[in-house]
This record gives structure tokens, sequence and C-alpha cells, in this order.
């Protein structure tokens, strides 16, 4: 059979009409958001309770409607140092200022592997991987890179705008003229021509639009704060990399991307390597790929070590956002949908797209069962307070073992083995592989 026939759909109909089941299911599909009603809370009332460790964190935070979890991840470790070393309850990092320096740096490494590849057929697979354009998303590798050139600043000194939480419309409108500019530049190499006057007009004016949206980065303020005992403190005149330095502490060199990606093309014990559009120019990706006991083991090792974790996964696998819940046995889906399943092999699922690194957050805490084994995490999430438990998320360990592929480890926690590993040579992957 390669066409669908007339015979066939009779039969297909003939089945269903057959099924009252799926009559059933269809009426009560009808009047009910598919998600809700695949939704099993018996199930997942077993994943609430403590846990037998927990770090505690100063509360969640929100990304609104953009796509920049991972670095509110990554500055949500960053401001605990700094609440810790200041004494001081609520603080939060300015997600906006790094976060334009972000999108400065994925422009400057767009328009630049478009003058490097200028060469490189315009419909071929690195092209159009490059012409995809930049998006919100980012890894712990970039945050790192942005955060040791151009340091953090207080939230209060640069806040977030409306267009910081809502970035659809201006990356959308910067893509279009990322790609018109890759016209332009292309053309100039292919003629013999210096690109490079004109590559920098164009970042100017990608500057410009993200002073307009966002507002003009700081380059210097007063840090002032009062702590828990009501002191007052002020320190005039810092640099964003002066704070950085003077209140954090935090040596990002120590901290490791370890995965779990069981695919063909990343062998296991080995660190990996690729250049994405998300890089600034001149920096990679980097990451160690271990087995999944291995990086549950480093996860546990951190947590215990009263560090959270910041780690990927795919959010939008048997996601109950209202819940604030991560766990298969907690949705009835495929049941509902007729009974069919869409359970593979976590390796298979990455390499037929049907799975990925979506989102970013931190690990906070674990909960061990009876025989001293993971069963469920708790998770600071970016989404604000208004879902799951004030912000805080659980999964449960079969979620974690399916779903989670990355997680940042302090390299205090690798055993002399890994710390072997990292010495070998990076395989390289092509960045369109790339699934964390």
């Amino acid at each position: 059979m390669k066409e669908i026939n007339t015979a066939l759909l009779k039969r297909f109909r003939d089945a269903y009409q057959k099924d009252s089941e799926a009559q059933v299911l269809n009426a009560a599909l009808s009047q009910t958001d598919l998600a809700d009603l695949a939704f099993v809370p018996t199930a997942a009332a077993k994943l609430k309770g403590p846990f037998s460790v927990e770090v505690k964190t100063r509360g969640v935070t929100s990304q609104e409607r953009s796509g920049r979890c991972w670095l509110f991840a990554a500055l949500n470790i960053l401001r605990e140092k700094v609440a810790e070393k200041c004494e001081i309850e609520q603080f939060e990092l300015s997600q906006n200022y790094l976060s334009f320096y972000d999108k400065l740096e994925k422009a400057n490494n767009f328009l630049q592997m478009v003058i490097d590849h200028a060469d490189e057929p315009i419909k071929g697979q690195l092209m159009q991987y490059v012409l995809r354009g930049m998006s919100d998303g980012g890894y712990w590798c970039e945050a790192a890179d942005l955060i040791e050139k151009y340091g953090v600043v207080p939230k209060s000194v640069q806040p977030e705008t409306y267009q910081s939480g809502h970035t659809a419309c201006f990356v959308s409108t910067v893509n279009r003229l990322l790609r018109k500019d890759a016209q332009e530049l292309r053309a100039l190499v292919r003629a013999g021509k210096d690109p490079y006057e004109r590559k920098q007009a164009m970042l100017a004016e990608i500057y410009k639009a993200e002073c307009i949206a966002f507002g003009e980065p700081v380059t210097a303020f007063d840090f002032e704060y009062r702590d828990k005992e009501d002191c007052l403190h002020q320190d005039r005149g810092l640099t964003p990399l002066e704070f950085y330095h003077r209140y954090d502490e935090t040596d990002l060199k120590h901290y490791i991307a370890v995965l779990n990606e069981p695919t063909f093309d990343k062998p296991l014990n080995t660190p990996i390597q690729f250049h994405g559009i998300e890089n600034m120019t001149g920096r990679d990706m980097k990451a160690l790929n271990l087995s999944q006991k291995d990086l549950e083991a480093l996860c546990i090792a951190q947590l215990k070590g009263d560090e959270p974790v910041w780690f990927a996964c795919d959010a939008g696998a048997f996601d109950f956002r209202k819940a604030g819940v991560w766990d298969p046995d907690s949705s009835k889906i495929e049941g509902l949908l007729g009974g069919f399943s869409i359970d593979f092999e976590k390796g298979d699922r990455l390499s037929y797209n049907a799975s990925s690194a979506t989102h970013a957050m931190l690990l906070t805490g674990v909960h061990f069962d009876e025989d001293g084994q993971p069963d469920r995490w708790k998770i600071e999430n970016s989404w604000g307070e208004d879902v799951g438990e004030k912000g805080y998320f659980v999964c449960s360990e079969k979620y974690f073992q399916d779903y989670v592929y990355e997680a940042v480890i302090d390299t205090q926690y690798l055993t002399p083995d890994q710390r072997a590993y990292l010495k070998k040579e990076p395989v390289p992957i092509n960045a369109w592989d790339e699934d964390y």
C-alpha cells in the first residue's frame, strides 16, 4: 500500500465506528483541553513532599515571554553567591543587561560566519543552518562567556523592559535584517572586496535597535543595599566586571557542561565540541558526554555540596505546568488518543528529532527512596510564581532519565577518570546536529 485509497478509508471508518471507547473519548475531548484530560493527579501526588537533599534558594524569577531560560538559570546561581556575601534576602541580577550583549554577540557571530563561509553554496546545509539566524536560546557555555567578558549588574541597575520580556517580534525583525546583510556580505567577499567596514555598520544598526528596545547597557553604577542587620552599604562607581569579581567570586572555568546523549556521533566518556550560531566569534560549545548514571551521580554530589545545578531538559515532554510536574506516569495521553506508544530509546529519540533540550532551569533538591536511589527532583523554574508550587516544579526519576540531557558541574565533583576524559581530543560535531 503506497497510497490512501477508498477501501483503506472504509476499513478505518468501520474500525472506528465499532470502537465505542474511542467515541466516548471523542466526546470528552470535544469540550476539554487534551493535556488537562490526560493528567493523572493521583500519580502526580506521589511526587509531592519534602526532599532528602535540598538547596535553599531565593525564590523564583520570571523570563516572561522570552527564551532566556538558560541565562536566568545561570544568573540565579550567581545571585545566590552575591546574596550570601552581602547577607541580603531578596536579590536578582539583571537578565536584561546580559541578554543585550547576547544578541549583539550572536549578530556579530552570524555576520562573521557569513563572511567565513561565503564560498559555501547558499542552499548547502551549513549556510542553511547559519541563516536560521539568532534566537533567545542558549547554553551554559554561552552564559559563562558573556559573564566573563561583560560582567554582571544588579537587576535594580538595569531592569527589564516590556521588549526584554516579549522578544519574539524584535528577534524576528532583526533576523530579517541579518539575512539581508548576509546577502550583501557574501557578494562583497565573492567579489574580492573587504567586508569589514560594512559589517561594522551593520552591527551599529543592531546596537542602536537594541538600545531602543532594551535600553543602553550601563557601564558604571553605584551598588547600595541593606544587609540583614539593616546596615547600609554603598559601593560607588563600579563597572559590571568589577562588580562580578568583587561580589560573586565564582570561577566559571571550574564548571563543565556534562551531557547524556547516547547518539552514534557522540561517544560516551568523551568531550564534544562545535561552533554554533549562538556562540561568540572565536568561542565554541564544549561538553563531556557521560552515562546517565554518571550524570545523576554528579548532580547529587553537587546538591549535597549545597549548590544548585544548572540543567537542560525537554520541557515539552509530559509537562503539567499548572501542577508543576514533569512525569510520564502522570500522563495518559497515549491511551486518550487511542492507545499507541510514543516511547523509544533516548538516543534514538534524539536522532529522530523526537526530543531535544528545550529549557534550562536549576535542580535544587533530590529525594531518595528506601533503597537510597533518587525518585524525584526539585526544580527552580523561571516561569514566575503562578505555576507549580510558587514557581518550583518537581520531576520524576523516570522523566529525569529519559528527558534530562545536560547538567553543569563544578569539576571538583568529577571522578579521577572523568577528569582524565576531559584531556581527550574533543570529537567535533556539526552545529546543525546539536541536541543539547
